[in-house]
């Protein structure tokens, strides 16, 4: 999840001046099989970079990251280097097969001294072989380094900009009240509940960590359920996946500088915890041929997750908002290149709608080039209204990845044309921590007691409110 600028803070920014004919006659095109092969593994196609370095460049200096500018001549150079290995290296084996063939016939006719001369030649070359191979194996492998940290190409539409201060604001949702009583902080609010235990979190698991007690984790577990039938009356497949994924998943659905900012390593095993279960939704087609016409597939899972929060952030000493262990409920799509243009907008509308059949105002925020992680070709937050803090808050993140997870991951489409790589969609449906603090801000009267939605009743056993114990 981004930052929390407040609305004043977002200004106009330029947008990207790549053409859309351009943008979509590469990358929303059905690409032939000799493209496709040409490179896997990275967040764009070597190919592409091959023929349009100084659109890489330019889209590079986009997202402000001008440090990896020398690397697009550099993968240039060793791509190079190692398309002329392998010429080398098929010469020597067209040639194999063609002294082997001569050594049979010169054996055949008796001429026994002129065969092991050129048995030495196809030993020499052997050893040539040998070398090349070896050669390509490893400028294979520094192509692929290099190619898995250069940023994928962004929209056009994203607004340029350096961080989250340069988002924008799109569209607002219901009309955001300021109440004429105190709203106290989320925690106190729980605590007149007995609904968290924070103190005693963190003597089992240190901060970061929380009990949710009695009506409060109720409402938490209810929000989930409803959200999973929100989703599910939406036409999309309920889903429970792995907690944990290897690391050939991690790398294929998330940066370098993400794995580390969030992923937990498990001790000895080639697993790591989720920081989301879109990670190991995606990572469900790794290695697939999918039938076009089966497509798009239309998955929403629950999942705990788990996070280091490392950087700027960090964790809250106090409160729910920024933590190590959260619950979420998720939506991923795997779709036609063409088709995920209209379903991130399908995304990120489905989550302002349960907020808004909640009775939570939100908005969506356009996120700048500066604030997109590598992957990500589009990306904008979901914000609810925080009625104590006078501005909005980030409670959820829809983000359109291109083909950049389906290239690293191998998740293929069989179509009439050929085989192509699918598109990656992800959006928060609700993640209830956050989704806590806006619930009990928007909802609370001033006697303490907390309005309940009529949406969410059926899921707290008819109640209409809940009332404080304190």
């Amino acid at each position: 999840m981004g930052g929390n600028a407040e609305e004043e803070s977002f200004v106009p920014c330029s947008i990207s001046c790549v053409g859309w004919k351009f943008f979509y006659a590469y990358f929303f095109s059905t690409p032939n099989q000799n493209a496709q092969d040409a490179m896997e593994e990275e967040m764009i196609d070597l190919k592409f970079l091959r023929e349009n370095p100084e659109v890489v460049k330019e889209n590079i200096k986009k997202k402000f990251q001008d440090h990896k500018l020398p690397l697009v001549d550099e993968v240039i150079a060793l791509d190079e280097q190692a398309r002329k290995t392998q010429q080398e290296a098929d010469a020597l084996r067209a040639s194999r097969n063609t002294l082997s063939k001569q050594i049979g016939g010169l054996m055949k006719e008796g001429r026994k001294a002129e065969a092991e001369e050129v048995k030495t030649q196809v030993s020499a070359n052997a050893a040539r072989l040998a070398e090349l191979e070896e050669q390509e194996r490893e400028l294979q492998e520094k192509v692929t380094k290099i190619m898995m940290t250069i940023p994928n190409i962004i929209d056009p539409s994203v607004p340029i900009g350096k961080d989250d201060s340069c988002n924008v604001e799109i569209e607002k949702f219901g009309e955001p009240v300021v109440p004429d009583f105190e709203i106290p902080y989320h925690t106190d609010i729980m605590e007149r509940f007995d609904g968290i235990d924070l103190d005693a979190a963190g003597k089992v698991a240190g901060n970061g960590f929380y009990y949710l007690m009695g009506d409060i984790a109720r409402i938490h577990s209810a929000v989930i359920s409803y959200a999973r039938d929100f989703m599910i009356d939406r036409g999309f497949t309920y889903c429970v996946p792995p907690f944990m994924i290897r690391s050939n998943v991690v790398t294929g659905v998330m940066s370098f500088d993400e794995m580390d900012a969030m992923m937990y390593k498990i001790e000895g095993e080639d697993l790591y915890l989720i920081g989301t279960s879109e990670h190991s939704m995606i990572g469900k087609f790794i290695d697939t041929i999918n039938d076009e016409e089966k497509l798009p597939y239309t998955l929403t899972s629950y999942s705990p997750c788990f996070r280091k929060e490392k950087g700027a952030h960090g964790i809250e000493e106090r409160g729910v908002y920024r933590i190590h262990q959260f619950e979420k409920q998720e939506m991923i799509v795997v779709c036609k290149p063409e088709e995920s243009k209209m379903w991130y907008d399908k995304l990120w509308q489905n989550t302002v709608d349960l907020f808004r059949s909640l009775d939570i105002p939100v908005r969506t925020l356009e996120c700048c080039s500066g604030d997109l992680a590598d992957l990500k070709v589009k990306s904008c937050d979901v914000e609810a209204w925080s009625p104590r803090q006078k501005k909005y808050f980030e409670v959820g993140s829809c983000s359109n990845l291109g083909d950049a997870q389906a290239r690293r991951l191998k998740i293929r489409v069989k179509g009439k044309d050929g085989k192509y790589f699918a598109h990656t969609l992800n959006n928060t449906v609700v993640a209830p921590p956050r989704m806590l603090i806006a619930f009990l801000e928007n909802n609370l009267n001033a006697d303490g007691s907390v309005n309940i939605p009529k949406a969410l009743q059926p899921y707290m056993g008819g109640k209409e409110k809940i009332v404080p114990k304190h």
